[in-house]
């Protein structure tokens, strides 16, 4: 098939989303346009590194890979992406699958030589059945999913968001790769934001640059039952917060909380708007939603002072490594 060669890099971490794990990578196998490797990463972790790699063991493409830095999910996506072939190196949540075309838009955006990351749009699958009738759509971010608010069609961003996303090999030359010390490494508090932070040093680095978002490359992300409760909500938008804060540390806050700002100024005050029309429709869940709305935008905004004070002691540290990308066959 024409057009460039595309690398999927899975990084899993647990044994726990053994099956989330394998459907994942049945997604990938199962593509209208085929991936040229699927590269599993897995974070230090001997035993599941040692299950998948008996499992794939006659899988000539997949390969099953240890992350070869510090714990954390940048450093295993470098890990990926170091080891990538592929011109384009997509990534899939672990606990995700992907719709038959996913990789086929994501290479059709890459026929402008000006694009450099091309992101899609995450549905979340929910373990209870449906959406919690608290739970508002404009944070759907909290569980890894597209949020209301977000442009629809093929629009340009100024980020993709990291669980479904896809860049071009080259991006990572100019830009380094994923920085350690943001998002998540291991520790219990849901950090993210590491996509974010790449994609705007990457648009620094290269003025010129198209960063994408292509709603018809569809993956499906399942939401377990603890991330459907109002305290993982709360502990998942204080850490946002946090990541929000080494990102502007980074970059500055001029471009680091750009987007957010439109979003905390006309997302969220429409989210609370249309929670409390609802309740007065007599409609299930109306006021819980414009209650999360506020709650979820107070917590974010506690993180964020919180992280920015630490910033500015020194507390926190993380680098932006260079990628060193083994040669192609």
């Amino acid at each position: 098939m024409s057009g460039p060669d595309v690398s999927v890099v899975i990084c899993a971490y647990t044994e726990d989303r053994w099956e989330d794990i394998l459907a994942a990578v049945s997604s990938v196998r199962a593509q209208s346009r085929p991936a040229l490797e699927t590269l599993l990463v897995v974070d230090h972790n001997q035993a599941l590194l040692d299950r998948l790699g008996k499992e794939y063991k006659e899988a000539d493409e997949v390969r099953v890979l240890a992350n070869a830095g510090p714990r954390g999910l940048s450093a295993g996506r470098n890990t990926g992406i170091a080891a990538a072939r592929g011109e384009i190196v997509a990534f899939l949540d672990d606990d995700a699958v992907a719709e038959r075309d996913w990789l086929r838009y994501f290479a059709e955006a890459y026929e402008d030589p000006r694009v450099l990351a091309v992101g899609g749009r995450t549905v979340p699958v929910w373990a209870s059945g449906r959406r919690p009738g608290w739970f508002p759509e404009e944070f759907d971010w909290v569980v890894g999913c597209t949020y209301r608010g977000l442009p629809r069609g093929r629009v340009r961003v100024r980020n993709v968001l990291g669980g479904n996303a896809s860049f071009r090999r080259s991006a990572f030359d100019t830009a380094g790769g994923f920085a350690t010390g943001i998002g998540r490494d291991g520790d219990k508090r849901p950090l993210g934001c590491e996509e974010t932070e790449l994609c705007i040093r990457l648009s620094r680095a290269r003025p010129d640059a198209v960063l994408l978002i292509d709603d018809r490359a569809v993956i499906h992300h399942r939401v377990p039952e603890v991330r459907e409760r109002f305290r993982y909500f709360r502990t998942r938008t204080y850490a946002e917060g946090l990541s929000k804060a080494l990102v502007a540390r980074s970059v500055g806050a001029d471009k680091g909380l750009e987007s957010e700002r439109r979003y905390a100024t006309r997302v969220l005050p429409a989210g609370v708007a249309r929670g409390l029309r609802d309740a007065l429709l007599g409609r299930p869940g109306g006021a819980g939603r414009a209650g999360a709305v506020v709650a979820g935008a107070l917590t974010a905004a506690g993180g964020y002072v919180v992280g920015s004070v630490r910033a500015r002691r020194g507390g926190t540290t993380f680098q932006v490594p260079a990628v060193e990308v083994t040669a192609r066959e």
